[in-house]
């Protein structure tokens, strides 16, 4: 059984061809799937795409990425992640790749992002590009251990995961994790504790080998599991079975 932690069904490449993918996640053993805000305009549509789907669930939040948008207050990012199928605050972070100064609006919401997971009591949901430093300095100076979460996709070092672990933090693995030339992320897959290992697609993007450069979906996450079971020297059940544990841990407003 594997569960896909972070995906973009909403997408239109993807919420086209729901029906389908719902069925290739049967067919692969994959029985969750979280999908993942990115802004507050798409986010109704992403909820009504969710509702109906005893499988899927949601996270309300901002990507570090969308500039001239609506930023809601922590106040607003609570009072939406009441809603029973809402389990976490995000995506949010930092990312410096795509941007450049000032981006004191990107620090403000990630600040903002984070006080709202801690007054809800929900875990957050961190993208980080380019900003590791910062990213982990602004998870300590607000407290985000008090909330925990993920490091979604992570492509960073092995001391950076261990900065994000000592904050309460999980470390999600995404298709990267199946490139040849990525020594780093590989590195971090062998050394990451098993209980505080997720796996994503983060689709429709980073479709894993052997699938690389075509449209990724939740159906494929199996692969990052594969891979990552390979660098450990473990069975791929074994990875499936503590990924998915701690799933379920992580994002507890959802029922098995």
């Amino acid at each position: 059984m594997y569960v896909d932690s972070h995906c973009h069904l909403n997408f239109p490449e993807l919420a086209a061809d729901l029906p389908a993918i719902l069925d290739r996640m049967t067919a692969n053993q994959v029985t969750h799937a979280l999908v993942v805000s990115v802004n507050m305009p798409e986010w109704p549509g992403l909820m009504s795409l969710v509702e109906p789907e005893a499988r899927l669930w949601a996270s309300v939040g901002v990507h570090p990425d969308y500039e001239d948008t609506p930023d809601p207050s922590p106040e607003e990012l609570v009072r939406l992640s009441e809603h029973p199928k809402v389990v976490a605050i995000g995506e949010t972070g930092l990312d410096y790749y795509r941007l450049s100064e000032p981006l004191d609006w990107q620090r403000e919401r990630f600040r903002r992002h984070i006080r709202a997971a801690r007054d809800a009591r929900l875990p957050l949901i961190v993208h980080t590009r380019s900003s590791a430093e910062d990213t982990v300095r602004m998870l300590r100076e607000e407290k985000a251990s008090e909330a925990g979460g993920v490091m979604h996709c992570f492509t960073e070092t092995w001391e950076v995961a261990q900065a994000a672990l000592d904050q309460n933090f999980h470390i999600s693995l995404s298709g990267i994790v199946t490139f040849k030339n990525a020594q780093i992320v590989h590195e971090v897959a062998a050394k990451v504790p098993l209980d505080r290992l997720l796996i994503e697609t983060d689709s429709p993007y980073l479709a894993p080998v052997p699938y690389r450069g075509k449209l990724n979906d939740p159906s494929k996450v199996i692969h990052v599991a594969e891979k990552i079971a390979d660098l450990r020297g473990i069975s791929v059940a074994e990875v499936a079975r503590a990924s998915t544990e701690n799933f379920f841990k992580l994002f507890n407003k959802i029922k098995r």
